[in-house]
């Protein structure tokens, strides 16, 4: 095959909600270069994780399967397979700089270069990874912050996870990444056909911007939801008890808070805001060094997120939840001259969607027994059918401590939250209820609705399960 297959840029930030692009209606946002990728690209408005934390979902983002036929059902699990090893064995030159979020952290999942820098606040059972940036900050003298060093704040556990970036802003995790792939992209001889994949570590918490960021966002009128008691004491067990959970602990160096005050509520969305905006300020640097260095003219930029954040909405911290605030991501691809821009496609898709797609864009069939469906039709501007389910799952781990295994269906119209181990659960007419507080789980008139909803999931389960059966073998044929 010619080398005149696409350059094909994946950037990936963690823990980045939906509503956080300027340019898909939410204008307290500054984010310019987002918003020239939405007004020229394609945009997935309904693009659904299928799993509300990290590894779970990137596991299944780069294997196309869903977690629980992947093997990484909970941050820790050991990946064993990544489609990046089929574009590497296609004769795509394959390089990570930022997060991925796999296991074991140096494993080279078909790049050729690797250049990881993972999670901001890394407390890991004795599996400590030193990365590029804990050098980056080593070799200039100094000890990284984190929970450890904010712990010694007098305010700690009163700021929601939301603190004044310390040291220089070089040595952002975030700042780090987007200059190291500026940097590579400068640097190294020109390779072709690319495979980059940017992995921002925010913005996820702790919510530590450069002040100088975060300034603009304290003094807008940003968007806060109301939370009512009726709205808490409605919500399932597990989820009740996630709530107690991040009093208690302070993950990533949040201390959630059960009733914070608008000003701390306000300062942990200015912050997080301003994280994205920084994100926003490296991703329009790094479409300059693409375009410096002969890499855009044939290139594909695709922009996504893990899951989104709770940010304090329906009483809760982080991720782990089903609300559509964790589940709904981000997805724009942006290829001017390629494909006719400016639109978005508002079919259910699933993140995990985007690999087929990847491959299909380098010119390599998808291997067999594939879970996700490619989206290429979509980008491509032909009929595409979008999902008439999509589907989420969490097992326990040490930050969903309340339920052995949960999973949510989603329609259009409608969703379902079912837990293993409990009772009770979720149901929510989307149509009527966006917001997602009136739980009608127990509502005499929904019962037949929960039904169905309920034996979807289950056949989805053992349907997926079936099919997905020896796909590793499948890959192997495939390479």
């Amino acid at each position: 095959m010619s080398d005149s297959r696409p350059n094909i840029v994946f950037i990936v930030t963690d823990q980045q909600r939906f509503d956080t692009i300027n340019a898909l209606g939410y204008p307290y946002m500054d984010t310019p270069n987002l918003d020239r990728m939405v007004n020229e690209g394609v945009t997935f408005t309904n693009c659904f994780v299928p799993a509300p934390s990290c590894a779970p979902c990137r596991a299944s983002l780069f294997s196309g399967q869903y977690p629980h036929n992947a093997g990484v059902m909970v941050n820790g699990d050991s990946w064993d397979r990544s489609w990046v090893e089929l574009l590497a064995a296609d004769g795509y030159h394959c390089v990570n700089i930022g997060k991925m979020h796999q296991a074991p952290y140096n494993e080279r999942f078909g790049f050729h270069q690797r250049f990881p820098v993972e999670n901001k606040d890394r407390f890991l059972d004795g599996r400590y990874f030193i990365d590029e940036w804990d050098k980056a900050i080593k070799a200039r003298g100094h000890v990284k912050p984190g929970r450890l060093s904010y712990r010694d704040l007098p305010d700690y556990r009163e700021r929601l996870g939301a603190f004044e970036w310390p040291l220089e802003n070089d040595l952002h995790s975030d700042i780090f990444v987007g200059n190291t792939a500026a940097w590579w992209l400068s640097y190294c001889p020109r390779t072709e056909p690319l495979f980059l994949q940017i992995g921002f570590p925010g913005p996820h918490p702790p919510y530590d911007p450069p002040i100088e960021y975060a300034k603009p966002y304290l003094e807008k009128d940003l968007p806060l939801m109301e939370t009512t008691q009726e709205e808490l004491d409605a919500q399932p067990e597990p989820y009740r008890g996630m709530i107690d959970h991040n009093c208690e602990v302070d993950h990533d160096s949040v201390v959630h808070q059960r009733r914070p005050t608008e000003e701390q509520r306000k300062r942990q969305r200015a912050y997080y805001l301003a994280n994205v905006t920084m994100i926003d300020e490296k991703i329009g640097e790094i479409l300059k060094a693409l375009e410096d260095n002969g890499y855009l003219e044939n290139a594909i930029v695709i922009f996504t997120s893990d899951h989104g954040d709770a940010l304090t909405d329906h009483g809760h911290s982080q991720k782990w939840t089903m609300y559509d605030t964790v589940t709904r991501a981000p997805l724009i691809v942006w290829a001017p001259g390629r494909y006719t821009g400016g639109r978005k496609a508002d079919g259910l898709c699933s993140l995990m969607d985007i690999g087929p797609a990847i491959l299909e864009m380098a010119g390599v069939e998808p291997p067999k027994k594939m879970a996700a469906r490619s989206l290429l039709p979509a980008i491509e501007g032909k009929d595409w059918e979008p999902r008439e389910y999509v589907f989420c799952e969490q097992a326990r781990d040490v930050n969903f401590t309340t339920s052995d295994y949960q999973t949510m269906v989603r329609s259009k119209d409608w969703k379902l939250v079912r837990f293993a181990d409990h009772r009770d659960g979720q149901l929510f007419d989307l149509k009527d209820d966006p917001d997602e507080v009136d739980n009608l789980w127990n509502s005499p008139p929904h019962q037949r609705k929960k039904q169905e909803l309920i034996d979807v999931l289950l056949s989805w389960r053992e349907q997926s399960s079936r099919e997905s059966t020896g796909w590793r073998t499948a890959w192997d044929g495939a390479r």
